[in-house]
């Protein structure tokens, strides 16, 4: 696991928005302004405070259905 992932009770983990960025090869920026603009589900985005971290097998979760429904033409 890397340092700046958090571990859960559950066996996941929160990934940081340099993770998915990194994940996504994009910037960070990236990611908070698809928070900001509210284009990742709640369930994926957890704050703590004043950090923004990312539930892992959310977040995969939600990448694979979008996958598979751009793939689809969204139906």
């Amino acid at each position: 696991m890397r340092p700046s992932t958090l571990p859960m009770a559950d066996g996941d983990y929160l990934m940081t928005p340099d993770d998915v960025a990194a994940l996504l090869h994009t910037s960070r920026a990236a990611i908070y302004k698809m928070v900001e603009r509210g284009q990742c589900p709640a369930r994926v985005v957890i704050r703590l405070g004043r950090k923004l971290y990312f539930h892992r097998a959310s977040l995969v979760e939600w990448l694979h259905q979008n996958r598979a429904s751009s793939l689809t033409g969204g139906q």
